[in-house]
């Protein structure tokens, strides 16, 4: 069964950076634009301004796979520092202070670090082109 599963590894990792990386983007569209929601957005100069923009333009590059490794790590350090600021305060059980989203982004995050963007990717296309240019 093994086998017949691994032929899907590649695809199933580029739909879930994909997935990941647009519902990031719209936390920070949320904080930035006030989209979807609704809801005012944030002042550019604030800290909550710079978590919206490493949401958004993280959140992009990581769904079209461009610098993804550096795009994923300071999303992921965002996450982390937005946990130990917003969330661990308020006890130190992610169920009960609400964070393990944040701590869900932040591990889901590192993970693309280490793997980097997989196929279906700028990055991709970027190292193939530069493959094809040595030749």
């Amino acid at each position: 069964m093994d086998r017949a599963l691994n032929q899907y590894i590649p695809p199933f990792f580029a739909i879930l950076r994909i997935v990941a990386g647009l519902l990031f983007a719209m936390h920070g569209s949320q904080k930035l634009f006030g989209i979807p929601g609704g809801s005012d957005p944030v002042p550019l100069i604030s800290l909550m301004g710079f978590a919206g923009f490493i949401e958004f333009a993280g959140g992009l590059f990581i769904v079209v796979g461009f610098f993804t490794r550096l795009a994923a790590f300071l999303a992921s350090g965002q996450m982390a520092v937005a946990y130990f600021m917003a969330h661990f305060p308020n006890g130190p059980v992610p169920l009960l202070n609400k964070g393990e989203l944040c701590i869900l982004y932040c591990f889901l995050f590192l993970y693309i670090v280490v793997h980097g963007a997989g196929i279906w990717s700028l990055d991709a296309r970027r190292q193939k082109l530069n493959l094809n240019s040595k030749r």
